[in-house]
């Protein structure tokens, strides 16, 4: 006979506890391979795949897209064995066994590694026999369910329902999370919609359009005294437009920002500097043919070389212990504003990389980025982070450090100005340079030392060449 076996969120790594679904890529009633990916979920760190290590006929989903889920609760369930043309239960626990591939004495064959964003290929896992919870397919054999690491110590949460292909009308002509998402915060029933794109694809500007439509239309009726608390209404400090969800990244985001102003004692110094020599040498050095070097590239150079002189500024303070931690290698983050949010892409060992190696790592960190491919990995592990403001037209900023780490370089835009070279007035391309540091890793002579070698890279190159 066939089993079922229940597929649940798995551990998600990196501190995550819980994902949001974003694109179901299977159906009840699919055929699934081992380690096939099933489900796009979104977690604070990464939009990913998840692979399940089952392969059958999937016979229930639990959950919308859009649903957020804990670490532990269920995705879906997969009957093992069954025949590709046998018909999929519905969830209900009334479906009827169907008789397995082989004799239906040993447990089904899983890949044994579930983790999301690292694949399962790995060799299969302890497994062990466990007694069947009561759920839509507890009447049917016990599952071998495999055991990839210790579930989280929390109350258990109830599962969602379950989600059936006859839940729905069809298929949602939608591509972007981010459509669906606009579309969820705005109360839009996406099957409502006519797309404009490419075979009926639904874009942003047709969800913009119906928000902007029934927003214009007249009210009919008075809106509920509980909508004062809710997504919309009056309150009394005026109409409240729209309540958005601190969650996955944005909610990240805020979680750490805020920590990092609860307990770390920052300060900010900064400095104008005459940029017009570096872009030369940059410009110089893309004439002469090769790969290009950007210009962050660059300043990420200039900073590896600041934190070897001062290597006070590569570090993190261990509150529990009281001591400074001053780390070997510097991992390089740098932020990067996506739809998604703002995100830190890291570049591992930013220190025993040459120029070119640097703009090779940052165009493919922020192309991820951009498609919103970026893994836990890719995000976590920073050392010093530098902070390109200059992107969005403003010269100087005092930017909130990237907690754990002890500091953060921010570049503002290069811009004509007029500044004494030589001795003469003239227009030079300078650049406000600001540094945001830990006061309890080192005090203001060291951050102003790390400014001021900065300073002096920028304005003449070839301070930078002595010390390679």
């Amino acid at each position: 006979m066939a089993q079922v076996l229940e597929f649940k969120l798995p551990d998600l790594g990196e501190g995550l506890t819980e994902a949001e679904i974003v694109r179901w890529l299977v159906a009840v009633g699919d055929v699934v391979a081992i380690d096939q990916p099933v489900v796009e979920v979104e977690t604070a760190k990464a939009m990913v795949e998840v692979p399940c290590p089952y392969g059958g006929v999937v016979t229930a989903r639990y959950g919308e897209e859009g649903t957020e889920l804990p670490v532990g609760a269920p995705l879906l369930t997969v009957a093992v064995g069954a025949s590709e043309s046998a018909p999929a239960a519905t969830g209900s626990g009334t479906g009827t066994e169907t008789a397995s591939a082989g004799n239906g004495a040993g447990p089904a064959e899983t890949s044994g590694n579930v983790l999301v964003g690292y694949g399962t290929g790995a060799p299969a896992a302890r497994r062990r026999r466990l007694r069947p919870a009561a759920s839509p397919v507890a009447s049917v054999a016990p599952a071998v369910v495999v055991d990839p690491a210790p579930a989280p110590m929390q109350a258990p949460a109830p599962a969602p329902a379950p989600d059936s292909a006859s839940d729905r009308s069809g298929p949602v002509p939608v591509i972007s999370p981010l459509v669906r998402r606009l579309a969820r915060q705005n109360g839009l029933d996406l099957r409502a919609l006519a797309g404009s794109g490419r075979d009926g694809l639904i874009l942003r500007c047709d969800v913009e359009l119906a928000i902007e439509q029934a927003a214009q239309a007249p009210a009919t009726t008075p809106a509920p005294a509980s909508a004062v608390n809710g997504t919309s209404g009056a309150s009394a400090a005026g109409a409240v437009t729209e309540r958005v969800p601190l969650r996955g990244v944005r909610g990240a985001v805020a979680d750490k920002l805020s920590r990092s102003r609860r307990e770390i004692p920052e300060a900010t110094c900064w400095v104008d500097a005459d940029a017009t020599e570096l872009m030369a040498a940059r410009t110089a050095a893309n004439a002469a043919g090769g790969p290009k070097i950007s210009l962050i590239a660059l300043l990420a150079r200039i900073c590896t070389a600041a934190l070897a002189r001062f290597p006070e500024l590569n570090s993190t303070v261990d509150t529990e212990a009281r001591e400074i931690v001053r780390l070997r290698d510097i991992h390089l983050g740098f932020a990067a504003q996506t739809d998604r949010g703002l995100v830190v892409p890291v570049v591992r060992d930013a220190q025993s990389r040459s120029a070119e190696s640097l703009s090779a790592e940052f165009a493919r960190l922020t192309e991820a980025g951009r498609s919103g491919t970026l893994t836990p990995g890719d995000l976590t592990g920073g050392t010093f982070t530098l902070n390109n403001y200059g992107v969005f037209g403003v010269d100087g900023s005092t930017p909130i450090i990237n907690h754990p780490e002890a500091a953060m370089l921010g570049i503002g835009r290069i811009v004509a100005k007029p500044w004494v070279h030589r001795g003469e007035l003239a227009v030079r391309q300078v650049v406000q340079l600001s540094l945001t540091f830990d006061h309890r890793v080192c005090d203001g002579g060291t951050a102003g030392g790390f400014l001021r070698y900065v300073a002096d890279c920028v304005e003449q190159p070839a301070v930078l060449l002595r010390t390679l």
